[in-house]
């Protein structure tokens, strides 16, 4: 089965989880590329999607399963077809044979953009890193079952902060994506809680590269 790593950018990180899924299918509909469907009593195109991307998270390696019922033409013919069909902001960046499996994704590099109106507040970087520094860090959590304190210090991994201008930092951390998983915004809830005086006007978050137990690059 291919596999297809992609980018969702600009405008288009605001298009939900199954509104992607239903803006692949039909984009191979119209490349002319044909999915297979599963078997059972409600068939579906056989589209996958690694590790769904919230809304507004932008990211640069997202992976997409896929099978054909026929494979005519060639990988890089593949993807210049698709790019030809999607919108702009999810562009084809590679397909290639799948290698690995899902389940042996283990962590993900994210960066998050601290914004702040009226400048960085004196010393953010050094309270922030000092922060993410510690041996438990416990932040709220919403679930199914309601809302639990769960600790985030063991799902976060090279914690760097580093400054970009006089109204932006830049966090960027290796954090868990599977069993468990860091939800990103939780790093944000974990700053406004313990440090709100250093809470940031506006957040931005994107997703970098994705690796496997062994910290090598997945795909």
């Amino acid at each position: 089965m291919p596999r297809a790593l992609f980018e969702k950018t600009g405008n288009a990180v605001f298009i939900s989880h199954l509104d992607l899924m239903r803006l692949f299918q039909r984009a191979f509909k119209r490349a002319g590329l044909p999915l297979t469907h599963t078997q059972g009593y409600s068939p579906r195109p056989s589209v996958s999607i690694a590790l769904p991307l919230s809304v507004g998270v932008s990211s640069q390696c997202e992976l997409l399963d896929f099978d054909l019922t026929e494979y005519g033409v060639s990988y890089p013919e593949m993807v210049e077809k698709l790019n030809a069909v999607l919108v702009d902001g999810v562009r084809i960046l590679e397909i290639y044979p799948e290698v690995s499996k899902i389940k042996h994704l283990a962590y993900l590099d994210c960066e998050l953009t601290l914004e702040y109106d009226r400048g960085v507040p004196a010393d953010a970087e050094g309270e922030i890193t000092k922060l993410f520094a510690a041996s438990s860090l416990t932040v709220e959590k919403s679930g199914k079952n309601g809302t639990s304190e769960v600790d985030i210090i063991p799902m976060m991994r090279n914690v760097t902060i580093s400054r970009v201008d006089d109204n932006m930092l830049c966090l960027r951390a290796r954090i868990c994506c599977q069993n468990p998983s860091l939800n990103p915004n939780l790093i944000v809830a974990a700053i406004e809680r313990y440090l709100p005086e250093l809470a940031a006007d506006f957040v931005t978050c994107r997703r970098l590269e994705v690796y496997d137990c062994n910290d090598t690059v997945f795909r």
